[in-house]
This record gives structure tokens, C-alpha cells and sequence, in this order.
């Protein structure tokens, strides 16, 4: 049976994420309160923001970025976002 979790992200119950997606205690929050779909919205929102701000997942700086990014969209809403981005209908 598929175990669930409360998503903080959408707001219902959804399915839990099999293991922390990030190392630490950002990882274990996050697998404790997300649920797969919020996750894949994340990894979604994570591509362009690569994409559209020509960000390096291998450079120490822009790796930063990108778990505050992660941590802001999952929980507080307040992320960025790409500057003219129009998302795909």
C-alpha cells in the first residue's frame, strides 16, 4: 500500500515521497510534507528556472540558489521566477 502524506505544498493528502529527495534536513522536511506531485511541480518550476536563468546545477552558487528556490516554493510561495517566462499550455 502507497503511504501518504499531509502536502503542505497542494494542500491534501497526497502520495509520500519514497526517500528525502535532497540531503539534510531540507531532504527529511521535505519527504515529511510534500507529496510526489508538489515534487514534480518543483522539478518543473526547478527547469526553467535553469533554463531561463542559464543556471549551472554543478556551480557551488547556483546549486544555493536553487534549494532556497526549492525550500520557497515548497513552503513559504514567496519563489522566483523567470522574467518573461509564459508557461506552456
Amino acid at each position: 500500500m502507497t503511504e501518504t502524506v499531509h502536502c503542505q505544498y497542494l494542500n491534501r493528502e497526497g502520495e509520500a515521497l519514497p526517500r528525502p529527495p535532497l540531503p539534510g534536513e531540507l531532504g527529511q522536511r521535505i519527504q515529511a510534507n510534500i507529496c510526489k506531485e508538489a515534487w514534480q511541480k518543483w522539478l518543473a518550476h526547478q527547469t526553467m528556472l535553469i533554463n531561463e536563468k542559464r543556471l549551472s546545477p554543478i556551480d557551488p552558487d547556483h546549486r544555493k540558489y536553487l534549494i532556497e528556490q526549492a525550500e520557497a516554493f515548497l513552503f513559504d510561495g514567496d519563489y522566483d521566477r523567470a522574467d518573461g517566462y509564459v508557461p506552456p499550455e
